[in-house]
């Protein structure tokens, strides 16, 4: 309601209900308003035909066969909102498409219950459907019943050209890092389908920015149109999904489209303020320099601020230098390269470290420290929010470092400075070097035929990118990478899967002891896997043959392993033996080479 006063005296008083003067908006956001607007009445439609098959289910294949096809309609849909909604519209967002068991993630701590249509997925391929009826029937109507009113979320919509600029960016980079993998319809198995429809959308919401007879409008619209042209020609079935080049998909197809795009908002100045860890000015997502290692938390030094770069380099070379130092230690005899030796891959290749006197093992993996600094979280339960306080906690501990005052006091450094130049050399542990980054970069040569099919299987049928995400492949979560995933594996004790008994650690719960945090553990990176070796929180599997066997065997649960909270799918991958052969000459591919680290 508006009131208005009018007359010289102000002695009338008109009250008009039910009208406001609308925000005049740029023709980019009319464009992306318009779509919504006209999208999301049908997106709530397709919401209702699967509520009522779900409704009508039965003992009848038929039945259920209509089911699922109707979620596929419904996923389908709401592709073609996603971008607009996720971006302007987070919470709403989670109703529609949350994964379907709760992931703890950092820095978040809140828990919401997994709601939508990748709930409503899982319970519809479960062996038993209709023992979940009730469930699945409470999900359709939460769906149905918030989709109803979706226009409604416009009315406070205040945004301008450079987030929705940055919606579609971030849209290219959900599809590139989760479409295509199958992260949110692992078994609908529709995720080439559904980026093909989610690039069109982008592709309309884009028109009101482009230039006719203008180099850079036409460079991106042709790099668009080649992208969407690949996914249409291979969107499918199932069968199409597996055997789906991904490799080839982000190499040729979305790269080109990235630097197009990316080169058109700085031309265009529409690039928001703010950037998160996602580096503006980098060319792609595979460019070295994509993400910004110091925006994560304790980093003192934006990559982005050119007059930091002297006082980092220094700030590095001293962290170095102290990280070999073995006088930090309580005993003088043990260094932080003692369990993360750089020619290990920053790891000292033991099932548990040794503690400070050489002889007991301590309770935990040393996990290596290359790329340890693209993380919300350390430690494998992520009890330390930097490693500012993971290099300190470490440092003090009785049975790590036993350092105190005495040893510290000798140095001519403070204790905080010894502490910040050891972080800032691990923040520098980024080398983007391996034969897959060449890879990327356009030398078809880095990569064997074998590790390109086992490239695809990792992003595709092994399912491996849906946790390892790239371009990390660790648990930082795409597209805004603002949070790191832990999972519940069910890890077991030993390689015997014959017997298996699950290990006795309760990882995360230990630190937040909260239901679903029990057996939860930090994704780790698997760069550099095939050098840090043993592998899991306990280092319990001796190579990465037998990481792939669990793995495929649907992790503790799938070896009947009772794990209610496992985040880990139960059922097998189905990897051939030729198949897990190709998906580890693939890990292979991802060890880096020649200096142990780059400074940005």
């Amino acid at each position: 309601m508006r009131t208005i006063w009018l007359g010289a005296a102000g002695a009338m008083l008109i009250i008009i209900t039910g009208w406001a003067i609308p925000k005049e908006e740029s023709r980019g956001v009319q464009t992306a308003r318009a779509c919504f607007k006209a999208e999301a009445p049908l997106f709530a439609a397709s919401c209702v035909e699967l509520d009522s098959a779900i409704q009508s289910l039965g003992a009848d294949a038929a039945r259920l066969y209509l089911a699922r096809k109707k979620l596929l309609a419904c996923r389908l849909h709401y592709k073609k909102i996603e971008a607009f909604l996720e971006y302007f519209f987070t919470n709403a967002a989670h109703v529609y498409n949350s994964p379907p068991k709760f992931e703890p993630e950092e820095p978040f701590m809140e828990y919401q219950s997994p709601e939508g249509l990748q709930v409503i997925e899982a319970l519809l391929y479960d062996t038993n459907v209709l023992s979940h009826k009730t469930e699945l029937i409470q999900q359709a109507e939460t769906v149905s019943s918030s989709a109803a009113d979706l226009s409604a979320l416009l009315y406070d919509l205040d945004a301008d050209d450079a987030q929705v600029m940055e919606s579609i960016k971030l849209e290219i980079i959900r599809i590139m890092t989760l479409g295509i993998t199958g992260y949110d319809a692992p078994l609908l198995k529709s995720g080439i389908e559904e980026s093909a429809i989610a690039l069109v959308s982008a592709q309309r919401q884009l028109q009101p920015f482009l230039i006719p007879a203008d180099n850079c409008s036409d460079s991106l619209k042709q790099a668009l149109a080649a992208a969407i042209g690949y996914l249409k020609a291979r969107a499918g079935d199932a069968r199409d999904f597996d055997s789906f080049d991904r490799l080839l998909f982000l190499r040729d197809y979305c790269i080109p489209l990235q630097h197009q795009l990316n080169a058109f908002t700085r031309e265009r100045g529409l690039i928001t303020k703010e950037t998160g860890a996602l580096n503006p000015q980098a060319d792609n997502l595979f460019s070295p320099d994509a993400l910004d290692p110091n925006h994560f938390p304790g980093a003192r030094y934006p990559a982005l601020e050119a007059n930091n770069l002297a006082s980092r380099a220094n700030e590095v070379a001293l962290g170095a230098k102290l990280f070999q130092d073995p006088t930090l230690s309580g005993t003088g005899q043990k260094s932080c390269a003692s369990c993360h030796a750089p020619d290990k891959g920053f790891t000292d290749r033991l099932p548990t470290s040794l503690s400070i006197d050489n002889h007991t093992s301590l309770n935990r993996n040393s996990p290596t420290l290359l790329y340890a600094a693209y993380q919300y979280s350390q430690f494998w339960d992520g009890r330390a929010k930097s490693l500012e306080e993971q290099i300190s906690s470490v440092l003090h501990d009785p049975r790590e470092m036993q350092a105190n005052d005495s040893t510290m006091a000798l140095k001519p450094w403070s204790e905080q400075q010894i502490v910040e130049a050891l972080a800032s050399y691990v923040r520098s542990l980024h080398p983007m070097n391996s034969a897959f980054d060449r890879f990327m970069k356009g030398n078809n040569k880095a990569l064997t035929i074998s590790q390109q099919k086992g490239a695809n299987l990792f992003m595709g049928k092994a399912q491996c990118a849906t946790c390892h995400f790239l371009p990390l492949f660790n648990g930082l979560i795409p597209p805004d990478y603002a949070a790191t995933e832990f999972e519940v594996l069910g890890a077991t004790k030993t390689m015997d899967f014959i017997h298996p008994v699950i290990s006795e650690d309760k990882g995360r719960f230990n630190a937040y002891p909260l239901p679903f945090n029990n057996r939860s553990f930090k994704t780790p990176t698997v760069r550099n896997a095939a050098l840090t070796f043993p592998y899991m929180h306990n280092g319990a599997f001796s190579s990465l043959e037998k990481v792939v066997e669990f793995y495929n065997k649907g992790g503790g649960g799938g070896l009947g392993l009772d794990v209610p909270e496992q985040t880990l799918p139960t059922r097998s991958l189905g990897l051939s033996e030729v198949e897990q052969k190709e998906l580890i000459d693939f890990l292979n591919a991802l060890s880096d080479r020649g200096s142990p680290h780059r400074q940005n």
